[in-house]
């Protein structure tokens, strides 16, 4: 079986890329083994040195691969040199702290000696999405291999350049051959690598069916997994919101990534006060948005990833206008572009409110005041992050316990950053990464006690 990688902008083959064989693929497994008992022994500080590398290396090449990144899945250059970017930082931040994070704990007990080691698991298998083909690899195999492990990727068909690049760079940081993999197989092939008594552990960056897929597959093995899976997060604005600031955020986050982000702000609620100021400052932002080319400057919105995805999203558009949702601006599409949209008369019942939308399509509802602005927000099966805007701080941390998503900002997009753990609840998954409770997902906890008679 052949992959076959399509530039959405031009819808141009860009490469073919050939599934591993069932030999090779084995082949792999047993490198991965032996890579392990070696990689698993060395110090921190020789790990750390490799990934201080490999952000060099992003670093020096980024344009390279910025340009895989944009051809590949159609995000605006400016954005994915800000991709390779975000990748250096998280390996140094890896380099940095790992071993603070996996330090020994000693814990006072009756035992003459007790403390808690952390070890690695072995191999780890990576299954990961196309929307940001570099980061969502690098959040991964950072703590994942500073911790001992050997990571096996699974990458999305469409970025398999990608993925190849990744392998490279840390190759080139000094990677000991082995420890990091890029697997070319298709999804039919899963179910069987997980099983695979080499692999410990499962982690997916994915859809909720794909990761309802990979979940059961693990627990038919008695495996660790980590989802990361769709988010509806609620992007509130409340009477005291300062507009023009709160705008802007909202352009970055509905637009940014062509609104491919399951973080992105995805459903706006905005209070009755505020709402004519809201939509007049906010469609003017929107009408300003450059479209065109991602391979150009200065271009903001460039395609989705695939035209089957332009043609999946107009249908929650059109589906939610016949239920009496109004096209404000946009709501039109050509091949895999789709433009800016704003959608207005919206209630929690229609598509565009109550599924995830995967791209720039900006659904708002009016609500009467804060109290029924946060009982809408709560009314969602997702569970990746709110952003709430106010000034009135005091007043908007009191809302904090009352909302079960995982990340909580005011006056910000939700957004990932290597210092906060990230992940979600509900249908949004489970697990966590980055910071130290990402490195903490794929070790064994190992408690030690010793007795002296």
């Amino acid at each position: 079986m052949d992959f076959i990688s399509i530039n959405p902008y031009t819808n141009q083959q860009i490469a073919t890329y050939s599934e591993l064989s069932e030999e090779a693929l084995n082949q792999k497994i047993i490198k991965g083994q032996s890579a392990f008992e070696a990689w698993r022994t060395v110090s921190f500080e020789v790990r750390a040195k490799v990934f201080i590398k490999a952000a060099e290396i992003l670093r020096t090449k980024t344009e390279i691969y910025a340009q895989t990144i944009t051809l590949e899945m159609g995000k605006p250059i400016a954005e994915a040199r800000l991709e390779v970017e975000k990748c250096a930082w998280v390996c140094e931040y890896y380099a940095e702290n790992a071993e603070r994070f996996l330090a020994t704990k000693t814990i006072e007990t009756d035992a003459h000696e007790s403390y808690v080691v952390y070890e690695p698991l072995g191999g780890v298998l990576a299954i990961m999405p196309w929307n940001f083909p570099f980061w969502q690899v690098f959040r991964f195999v950072a703590p994942t291999l500073m911790a001992g492990n050997v990571g096996l990727l699974k990458h999305a068909a469409n970025v398999m350049g990608s993925a190849i690049h990744i392998e490279e760079i840390l190759t080139e940081a000094g990677l000991p051959d082995g420890v990091f993999q890029n697997l070319i197989i298709g999804h039919e092939t899963v179910e069987r690598l997980i099983a695979n008594p080499f692999v410990k552990a499962v982690t997916l960056t994915g859809s909720e069916r794909a990761g309802s897929a990979v979940a059961a597959a693990a627990g038919k093995n008695i495996k660790k997994s980590l989802l990361e899976l769709g988010g509806s997060n609620a992007f509130v604005v409340l009477a005291d919101a300062d507009l023009d600031k709160t705008t802007d955020v909202a352009i970055a986050a509905r637009y940014r990534n062509s609104g491919q982000s399951c973080i992105a702000g995805k459903r706006f609620i905005v209070v009755a006060e505020v709402y004519d100021a809201f939509l007049s400052l906010f469609k003017e932002k929107v009408a300003a948005l450059k479209s065109g080319d991602p391979m150009q400057e200065g271009i903001q919105i460039g395609t989705l990833a695939k035209a089957d995805f332009a043609i999946n999203l107009h249908k929650q558009v059109t589906d939610s206008i016949e239920m009496g949702a109004e096209v404000m601006i946009g709501g039109t599409y050509n091949g895999a572009y789709y433009a800016p949209t704003i959608l207005v008369n919206v209630n929690a019942k229609m598509p565009v409110f109550r599924e995830e939308v995967f791209g720039p399509v900006a659904p708002i509802m009016k609500v009467k005041n804060a109290e029924e602005a946060l009982n809408v927000a709560k009314d969602t099966a997702f569970g990746l992050g709110i952003s709430i805007f106010t000034q009135d701080l005091q007043k908007v941390k009191t809302y904090i316990s009352q909302v079960a998503d995982a990340s909580f900002f005011v006056n910000e997009l939700v957004k990932s950053d290597p210092r906060l753990p990230f992940g979600g609840t509900g249908i949004s998954g489970y697990g966590r990464e980055l910071s130290q409770e990402g490195i903490l997902e794929f070790v064994n906890v190992k408690t030690v006690y010793i007795k002296k008679f």
